[in-house]
């Protein structure tokens, strides 16, 4: 009797600290990596900026529920990637000083839209990476917002860790792919 009550109770430990496993609930839709199928075993999230990526900013009163192709987007030299530190989404100081620069350039751009990428080192699993992107670029996009770029323009899309700027295996390399990247399109 005593060995199956210790069997009981391990067995609801394992239960109980297997519920418990930190794993970031995801609000966006997952969507096909642009360009079409890769060797990739997760798919980036994307979202629109809508009503709950908006966060309280100045928007219209229907927002756009159409997903943007990243395909459609391309990079401008102009906006630079904002930084973050280790399993970190808040804007840092250096960060928000990029940031400004950026929100300045595309309030001067208003013809165009932009796309807010959310980008992790390879540390921790697909998953939670994703969902770290995601976070990311949204901290990202409320910072513009709160700059006054207007919340419609803004889109975002989490690549957790599957496009690494630096593929070596030390902190000097992880700190360049823990990013937001920018790219833009016309409206």
């Amino acid at each position: 009797m005593k060995t199956r009550v210790m069997m009981v109770s391990a067995v609801l430990v394992v239960f109980a600290l297997a519920g418990c496993a930190k794993r970031p609930a995801t609000t966006a839709a997952s969507a096909p990596a642009p360009g079409g199928a890769g060797g990739s075993t997760s798919s980036p999230m994307i979202a629109p900026a809508t009503p709950s990526t908006m966060a309280g900013a100045n928007r219209p009163a229907a927002a756009t529920t159409a997903r943007p192709q990243p395909s459609e987007f391309r990079a401008t030299a102009e906006l630079k990637d904002a930084y973050f530190d280790f399993d970190k989404y808040d804007i840092r100081p250096d960060a928000a000083k990029t940031l400004a620069a950026n929100a300045t350039w595309l309030k001067s751009n208003s013809n165009l839209l932009v796309l807010i990428e959310g980008h992790c080192d390879e540390r921790g699993t697909n998953e939670y990476n994703l969902a770290l992107g995601e976070r990311r670029a949204k901290a990202t996009m409320n910072y513009l917002v709160a700059q006054g770029v207007v919340a419609s323009r803004v889109s975002i899309i989490s690549y957790g860790e599957e496009r690494p700027v630096c593929t070596e295996h030390a902190e000097g390399c992880w700190k360049k792919n823990r990013r937001t990247h920018f790219l833009v399109k016309p409206q």
